[in-house]
């Protein structure tokens, strides 16, 4: 079984703002395997925060993992696709179905939050893409 450990991270300049993903996928021996980040155009940032974890699971597809476990500082977006929170917002809610159906491809999944310390990398990555376009 492969199991990758992957960072995201969303976020917004302004919300409405500019905004961006920030991914990183490491192996199980925390090597890193990619980091990357794309430019969403204007938008807000829990779309940034979705976008970047279904732009990840994706990847992790392409990868071949069965399992993933997903570190993300989003608790909007952790409690939403555990199935603890409502998905109120009609951008969010297609948004939850998209990555909910990848989610739905791996053998195990494991969603968690972390405060923004824990978060870093993934954070480094969208502020990499959003400096480039502002």
């Amino acid at each position: 079984m492969k199991k990758l450990i992957i960072y995201t991270d969303g976020g917004s300049r302004g919300n409405p703002g500019p905004a961006a993903t920030g991914v990183v996928i490491k192996n199980e021996k925390n090597k890193t395997l990619m980091a990357y980040g794309e430019y969403l155009g204007k938008q807000t940032n829990n779309y940034a925060e979705y976008s970047a974890v279904l732009s990840a699971f994706k990847k992790a597809l392409k990868l071949k993992a069965d399992e993933i476990e997903c570190i993300m500082d989003s608790k909007l977006v952790c409690e939403q696709l555990k199935g603890n929170w409502k998905i109120k917002e009609p951008t969010l809610q297609k948004l939850f179905v998209q990555t909910y159906n990848v989610m739905q491809k791996f053998k195990k999944v494991t969603l968690k939050h972390t405060l923004r310390e824990g978060n870093i990398a993934a954070d480094a990555e969208v502020n990499k893409v959003l400096d480039k376009y502002m």
